[in-house]
């Protein structure tokens, strides 16, 4: 495997590792979230390390997750914030911290994940939701959405 395809498949499983804790984190938060998140991925297949991607965007999201849910509320036209589906919310959370905080990462990749993402975790109709919402964010990051922003 091409080591684009090795980092490729390792984000991925980073992602739904991430999704995974960020879900359950949305409908018990722990006490201690540094001894939660060891024990989570310390019950994963591989070793913790092959996780450190998904582990930066746990603390990412909870880290900046009220700054987050306020852009969900903002573009999230005619919902109810209280009455999206957990799973759905833990996926723009996910997205949302990659677009905006992740340069690194092009919008679009994130997007592309996140659908991915609804695709297996939650229901048909989650993948337009998401995509609409995502889309919106997109139009007003300010930067180009294919392209990974370069440090100044």
């Amino acid at each position: 495997m091409s080591s684009n395809k090795a980092l490729f498949a390792q984000r991925r499983e980073g992602r739904v590792v991430a999704l995974q804790y960020l879900f359950a984190w949305s409908l018990n938060t722990p006490k201690n979230l540094s001894d939660d998140i060891r024990t989570f991925l310390d019950t994963q297949e591989k070793p913790r390390e092959h996780y450190a991607f998904g582990e930066e965007l746990i603390h990412g999201v909870i880290e900046h997750v009220d700054e987050i849910d306020g852009r969900i509320r903002g573009l999230a036209h005619n919902w109810d914030f209280e009455r999206i589906a957990k799973i759905d919310l833990a996926i723009l959370r996910l997205a949302i911290f990659e677009m905006v905080y992740r340069k690194d990462i092009p919008p679009v990749v994130s997007i592309n994940e996140a659908i991915d993402l609804s695709k297996q975790f939650s229901n048909l109709d989650a993948k337009r939701f998401i995509n609409g919402i995502l889309d919106r964010l997109k139009d007003q990051l300010g930067r180009d959405a294919r392209k990974v922003e370069q440090a100044s």
